[in-house]
């Protein structure tokens, strides 16, 4: 019981103790203005409010949207040469029905992959077989190399399983206790508050506990709900560790039907853009798109000629690299100028499928925006996929855009603790803790990540490429970059136990991506061309 005490401590006081006075929309906001380190969209968008602009399409490659959420109305991307329902490719383009994108991770019989293995757990299965039970000294020299992978993959995948199990099953009796708790009083725990745990008159020592912790998250400005969102939370992520992420029995797979390892296949999955959790893709949708200033939730950072295309790739675990692959070809082919990517993994088996699409967006003049991940370390070439460098060589994507995330405070703490970095592979950090945005059937919630970062830089390149059509994707990537405001403080570097860094050192550009300075250089630019252009005529009459 006292470890039960411990724990519920831990889950509650690390998530909900430091309340956080920054307004829900601080992420929108300008630190010169406002005093936060926003990206300032309220003021980009309000610069541009009468000026001419053009839809642009933003695809968002995750878990799916909920395309009929309130603030996304007006905003959801829809294919104009496909009839609704009717079961046939109409545009010839090898997928039926793709009224508002496509499911790469659903079958033909409308049923979806939800939870997924890790990559490590799908190499370690297909290497099982051959080596399960071999002697490493009968092998030649390739073979050894390979077999020393899966014995390592193999450790981890056990050393992991070994934790997860004794957490899952702590967290499990949590939920119980807490759940106990809430049939004592006969509630539906949205309705239960702080006072009514404290009210409970129980000899139950679970319940006790309960309302101790309640209690200090209460004093700390947590409400029940905060304690009961942030526990259902932490007993999902266990369980669906131990289940399915590091359970190399389980493969959902089938429910698609195709050869995950074919990347020449292309047409496979459904027309479902929201599947069965979509809560993630619809936080990110809403950072980029929500509908501004109607009096609903929160503003999208794109402003309102920004049009959502869900493609639904990531699941609940790894994405597939031939997904991913397929997902930005169709993006590309469908006319998407901008592609969220807020995803990432340690290893990818099939990069130069990958390589291969983020070339083919790059000859197709379309803007690649990658979430830099969240593991507070120091990003590399071989601890991060996707990402812009193709494999075995040293040239980078020209359209790819890396970024880190920022928290609210512009002081030693403005890095966020989680994310990774990177002088040379990371471009810019943009906000990414407490951001306040959409999710299904509705609702509105607060996420940390760089998967909040990566669509505050895709709604600023939006935005850009509404207002400026005629600059090109490669032209983009370098507004946001050299328009980045620079940031000249000593911060505690992420992952670190209070280690301070140059902010500066942590990305490419030492910055936060700013919506309206990019905006004010996108106008200098597209003068510029304007003037060559005026210059080159000129010169062609002469000759």
């Amino acid at each position: 019981m006292k470890q039960l005490l411990l724990t519920l401590s831990l889950v509650f006081t690390l998530g909900l103790s430091a309340q956080d006075a920054a307004p829900q929309n601080w992420w929108e906001l300008d630190r010169t203005d406002n005093s936060f380190p926003g990206v300032s969209a309220a003021k980009a968008n309000e610069y541009l409010a009468d000026k001419k602009a053009e839809p642009v399409v933003v695809a968002v490659i995750d878990s799916g949207v909920d395309i009929e959420h309130e603030d996304l109305q007006g905003a959801i991307w829809t294919n104009e040469d496909e009839i609704p329902g009717n079961g046939i490719d109409d545009d010839k383009n090898g997928y039926v029905d793709d009224v508002h994108g496509w499911n790469f991770i659903g079958g033909a019989d409308g049923r979806n992959v939800n939870y997924e293995n890790l990559e490590i757990v799908r190499l370690y299965n297909q290497m099982h077989a051959k080596y399960n039970n071999r002697n490493r000294d009968g092998l030649n020299k390739k073979e050894r190399r390979e077999y020393d992978r899966y014995q390592e993959y193999k450790e981890v995948i056990d050393n992991k399983r070994a934790e997860l199990g004794p957490s899952a099953a702590q967290y499990a009796m949590i939920k119980e206790a807490v759940d106990a708790a809430i049939e004592e009083l006969d509630m539906e725990p949205e309705d239960v508050t702080a006072e009514d745990i404290a009210g409970l008159e129980s000899e139950d020592e679970n319940i006790a506990i309960v309302k101790r912790v309640v209690a200090n998250a209460a004093a700390s400005g947590a409400t029940f709900a905060d304690v009961y969102g942030q526990l259902e939370g932490a007993t999902d992520y266990f369980d669906s560790q131990l289940k399915y992420n590091y359970n190399p029995d389980f493969d959902a797979r089938d429910i698609v039907g195709d050869d995950p390892n074919d990347m020449k296949d292309r047409y496979y999955g459904n027309n479902d853009v929201e599947g069965p959790d979509a809560s993630h893709g619809t936080h990110v949708a809403g950072i980029i798109a929500a509908v501004r200033d109607n009096d609903l939730g929160v503003n999208g950072v794109g402003g309102s000629n920004v049009r959502i295309m869900s493609i639904r790739t990531v699941p609940n675990g790894d994405e597939r690299d031939k997904d991913v692959a397929n997902a930005i070809r169709y993006a590309v082919d469908n006319g998407a100028k901008v592609i969220n990517m807020s995803f990432g993994k340690g290893q990818s088996p099939h990069k130069d499928a990958v390589d291969d699409a983020m070339n083919y967006a790059q000859k197709n003049d379309v803007l690649l925006v990658h979430a830099a991940g969240n593991d507070g370390k120091q990003l590399t070439l071989e601890n991060n996929y996707p990402n812009d460098t193709y494999q075995g060589r040293r040239r980078t994507g020209k359209t790819w855009i890396e970024v880190g995330a920022a928290g609210s405070n512009y002081d030693e703490s403005l890095a966020a603790s989680f994310s990774n970095y990177n002088k040379e592979y990371v471009d810019v950090f943009a906000p990414g803790a407490r951001i306040y945005s959409t999710t299904p059937d509705n609702e509105y919630a607060t996420f940390d990540g760089t998967s909040m970062a990566a669509p505050m830089v895709a709604g600023i390149a939006a935005l850009v490429r509404s207002y400026f059509p005629d600059l090109k994707a490669k032209q983009v990537k370098e507004i946001i970059e050299e328009s980045a405001v620079p940031v000249v403080l000593q911060v505690v570097k992420p992952g670190s136990e209070g280690e301070k860094v140059n902010f500066a050192d942590l990305s490419a550009t030492g910055g936060l991506a700013n919506a309206y300075t990019a905006v004010k250089l996108a106008e200098r630019t597209k003068g510029k061309n304007r003037r060559l252009r005026d210059e080159r005529d000129e010169s062609l009459i002469q000759y």
